[in-house]
């Protein structure tokens, strides 16, 4: 990948590197000193945060004192990752934009290096819109940071014989993963994102973010430990 070509590459960090379960300073430092580096090599980056565990825990705790709906709940999912959000964009001061993104189809006008997003509206996970952030900023790769090294062909905590992939298209990933989204959903992807994605002819690459030398060398063009889905 050719940093001089001043693509933004789209970052969407999961909630579950952010706060696995208290916040990890850890994570946060090391994913840091890689954006920084890779910013003084001429790469440009717009990042979305995922909720994490502070999402599920309000979502649990309002959902004890008063049943409430989907949308409800998306709602405080949405503010959980826009908290997050704010965390990278302070932890990248004077780098970063200095808003926010929180609805990733308006104009976007930034001259820093970095911008920072969160959750837009109900209905949209942060991978749909990291989609669409890449969509408006003509960005054509995506990386997604999760808790995963691979896609596998079947959910590897359920089967034991399941079968790493290292490289899909979209039409064959779109049929190992469940058809319709909800927020609580546990997939490598979202399923109306990986629509998206592969209108757009978007490329993917899913990466375990606590590796974080693996989106070094996925950046660098070199071999990775990673799903490249396109």
């Amino acid at each position: 990948m050719n940093a001089p070509e001043r693509e933004r590459i789209v970052v969407s960090v999961g909630g579950s590197l952010i706060v696995p379960d208290a916040i990890d300073t850890d994570f946060l430092s090391r994913f840091k000193t890689l954006i920084l580096e890779k910013v003084q090599r001429g790469f440009t980056f717009s990042i979305i945060a995922g909720g994490g565990k502070i999402a599920r825990r309000y979502q649990s705790a309002a959902n004890m004192v008063t049943p409430l709906s989907r949308q409800d709940l998306d709602w405080i999912g949405i503010h959980s990752t826009r908290l997050n959000g704010q965390l990278l964009r302070n932890i990248f001061v004077g780098y970063a934009h200095p808003q926010v993104v929180k609805n990733p189809t308006i104009d976007i006008d930034a001259e820093e290096p970095i911008i920072i997003a969160a959750g837009w509206q109900p209905g949209c996970s942060t991978d749909y819109d990291a989609v669409l952030i890449a969509k408006n900023l003509g960005s054509t790769h995506l990386v997604n940071l999760s808790n995963i090294d691979y896609v596998y062909d079947s959910d590897p905590r359920k089967n034991p014989e399941a079968k790493k992939i290292e490289k899909i298209s979209w039409a064959d990933f779109r049929k190992v993963i469940p058809e319709e989204w909800d927020p609580g959903l546990s997939s490598p992807f979202d399923p109306i994102a990986a629509k998206e994605a592969e209108a757009l002819g978007l490329e993917v690459a899913i990466i375990n973010g606590a590796k974080i030398e693996e989106f070094s060398n996925y950046l660098d063009g070199k071999p990775f430990v990673g799903t490249i889905i396109s």
